[in-house]
């Protein structure tokens, strides 16, 4: 298994399995001018990848239309696609020989980190404070039931702590986003991050057309339909498609339902953070570590998430309408790092690794789903029956 591993860039920390160090050359003089060259090759690489991941997210709606696949068109989301991209261009570079001298160009972290701060910016705290009480309650409620029993079924199925941690962040909270926040929080390794994500969208995806089909079945109403909604599936794209289905009203509740749990990710961080620092990786008999490991450990760009989250929030308020044009903006930019992000993961992803976890995460990601989809939808009955927007 590789070394390579998330971390969250302030601490030293083993070899990257994707370093481009070449032991063989002899001075840092003979490295600058390949090297530098090599990496702008995976730079190309990277960007021209990324621009057809949003040219296919931008277009494929319109091809699909009129077609028998044209919802599922509509509902694939940027991940999906870069993340297949990612994994068609890794083929590639293995079978020239250019992956390890490229592989510099493969920014993960950074455009990880940048995307989920930029993501603050579409956390308006203002709407959850005024119109979310019966979504906080639900968010924590949720979030802390599905988060326990996902931890404790992996623990029975034998997983590692760290993938343990990013399953349950991902099936609790808000999918890839959350799993990118406890990754830096436990130095997760990239494979174990690239399957989580993969799990994310082959549940989502489905989950799309399911959900909206079964609250009528159930004859939920609007509001506890759009609550099941959004505390149920992983993505804010596909929470806004399967609410857009569930009808206008069910959308707005299953919008805030999700914003609220995104915005309690912060939060689980700061857990996962001193959970796996006092207890996972404490030695046997070492001292407790203080309050400067822990700040040591922290990922420092959730605190970048909260401040976007206070920024934008103050600025929505004071700009008015005339704000949103400015936040769409940033929140296309967040997008493009993602993708970047996905993309990269994509390009340096280990397939022996993914082999080695088997079926054992699908198995709890699945049933997880499961409890989440019964106790989301027991929480919604109870706090949204009496609800009107």
């Amino acid at each position: 298994m590789t070394a390579d591993v998330t971390r969250t860039g302030n601490e030293p920390g083993p070899a990257d399995a994707t370093s481009t160090a070449d032991p063989a050359e002899p001075t840092s003089v003979a490295r600058d001018g390949a090297f530098w060259a090599w990496t702008a090759l995976g730079l190309l690489i990277v960007v021209g990848l990324a621009a057809l991941t949003r040219y296919l997210e931008q277009n494929v709606p319109a091809w699909a239309e009129g077609t028998a696949v044209e919802d599922i068109g509509a509902a694939v989301e940027y991940p999906v696609y870069a993340i297949l991209l990612g994994l068609l261009g890794n083929v590639a570079v293995t079978l020239l020989g250019w992956r390890d001298r490229i592989s510099a160009a493969f920014r993960t972290e950074f455009f990880i980190k940048t995307g989920l701060v930029l993501l603050g910016a579409s956390i308006n705290l203002a709407v959850i404070a005024s119109a979310a009480g019966p979504a906080i309650a639900q968010a924590i409620l949720l979030i802390s039931g599905v988060f326990l029993f996902t931890w404790w079924l992996a623990g029975r199925f034998g997983l590692d702590d760290k993938l343990r941690a990013l399953l349950a962040s991902a099936v609790s909270i808000c999918g890839v986003s959350a799993a990118i926040a406890a990754a830096g929080a436990v130095r997760a390794r990239r494979e174990q991050l690239a399957y989580t994500a993969s799990l994310v969208i082959v549940f989502a995806l489905p989950s799309i057309f399911v959900l909206p089909w079964l609250a009528d079945v159930f004859g939920l109403s609007d509001a506890v339909a759009g609550a099941w909604i959004g505390g149920n599936i992983d993505t804010t794209a596909a929470v806004t498609a399967a609410g857009a289905l569930a009808g206008e009203e069910a959308l707005q509740i299953a919008s805030i339902v999700k914003v609220t749990q995104n915005a309690l990710m912060g939060v689980v961080a700061v857990a996962l953070t001193a959970y796996f620092t006092l207890r996972v990786e404490r030695r046997p008999g070492a001292a407790r570590p203080g309050l400067g490991e822990l700040w040591t450990r922290f990922p420092k760009f959730v605190l970048g998430f909260i401040a976007a989250s206070v920024i934008a929030t103050w600025y929505l308020d004071a700009a008015g309408a005339d704000g949103k044009a400015t936040i769409a903006i940033v929140n296309d930019l967040r997008v493009w790092f993602l993708i970047l992000a996905f993309v990269s993961i994509g390009l340096e992803v280990r397939v022996a690794s993914l082999r080695e976890a088997g079926w054992r995460p699908v198995a709890v990601f699945a049933s997880a789903t499961v409890f989440n989809l019964a106790l989301a939808l027991a929480l919604a009955s109870l706090l949204f029956r009496n609800f009107s927007a």
